[in-house]
């Protein structure tokens, strides 16, 4: 049994390397003890905003046997984005994650073949895929498998590879050798706390989720509040900044999948192109983009926010 359990683990490993994510971790399914207080304390304080959907399924976000039946391993996985070349300086800004194709689709089939794989190599495996768009707390379950440490900026931050990358789950009902987390090493640093433009790291490890960038330009659907626009710092879609500026960032590498290349007109665009984009021209630039979550009407609104400063 131990020794199918490390032949096991070995061969989703191998899987997905093969699959081209960056690294892959295991870990117990079970209840995030450390996870529950502080979660409940955040949603306490409000510091979701408008994003009520946090509230929901809570028991569920803390443990993954809730959500999936007979589950026994949560393998997370991590897939690169970082771009191999940004966006013209004279540009309205958009996250780096949303420069190519909507990573929900493209991690989702990635998870699909995997999951089929492992059922092609082991036999009766049962599990479900998760990328971001389930209540599965994935920073929380990347870092207790050992791929990366909780940073001040609340993103996961490994010392190989920063923090520019997707986090995708597979939960499956399978026992297998589990992975152990790393340590911290954020030391004394504050470079995140101190370049936020909004002030949203509100101290070490907690960012009050409705006053980050992201949260205006994305997941806030009325108008931006005033006080906020002279802080949105040229973003029209997310915000990249406590990335950008970690020191852990120096060694991130170009991603290798040409799913996530960016439209020629996204790279070269200037701001007086962006005030003057058509909704023809929106569809065709982001015609498989995660921008299209805010709509045209949203950018339109972020870039009239940047237009009057």
């Amino acid at each position: 049994m131990i020794e199918n359990r490390a032949k096991h683990t070995a061969f989703i490993k191998a899987e997905a390397t093969r699959l081209g994510f960056m690294s892959c971790g295991i870990s117990k399914a079970g209840f995030l003890e450390e996870e529950a207080p502080r979660l409940e304390s955040w949603l306490k304080q409000n510091m979701n905003g408008e994003m009520q959907y946090m509230e929901n399924y809570f028991d569920m976000r803390l443990d993954p046997t809730k959500l999936v039946e007979g589950s026994k391993s949560v393998i997370s996985l991590l897939l690169n984005y970082y771009p191999h070349e940004t966006q013209n300086e004279d540009s309205y800004k958009i996250s780096k994650y949303a420069y190519g194709r909507d990573y929900h689709f493209v991690i989702k089939d990635k998870l699909k073949e995997f999951l089929h794989n492992i059922q092609e190599e082991i036999g009766d495996v049962h599990g479900r895929a998760f990328v971001d768009s389930a209540p599965v707390l994935d920073k929380a379950w990347a870092k207790k498998s050992g791929l990366g440490w909780i940073g001040k900026h609340s993103n996961l931050l490994s010392k190989k590879t920063g923090s520019f990358y997707f986090i995708a789950e597979l939960v499956i009902d399978l026992d297998l050798d589990y992975d152990t987390p790393v340590t911290d090493h954020c030391g004394s640093c504050t470079a995140c706390i101190d370049a936020c433009p909004t002030d949203a790291i509100v101290e070490p490890y907690k960012v009050d989720g409705s006053k980050c960038i992201s949260y205006f330009t994305i997941e806030l659907k009325n108008q931006i509040p005033d006080y906020a626009k002279p802080h949105l710092d040229d973003w029209m879609f997310g915000c990249d900044v406590c990335q950008d500026v970690c020191p852990w960032n120096r060694f991130s590498k170009a991603h290798s999948e040409p799913l996530f290349d960016p439209h020629p007109e996204l790279l070269s665009n200037s701001k007086k192109d962006w005030e003057e984009i058509t909704q023809e021209v929106f569809s065709e630039i982001f015609r498989k983009s995660a921008v299209k979550r805010t709509k045209f009407s949203g950018l339109q609104r972020n870039i009239d926010a940047l237009k009057k400063q």
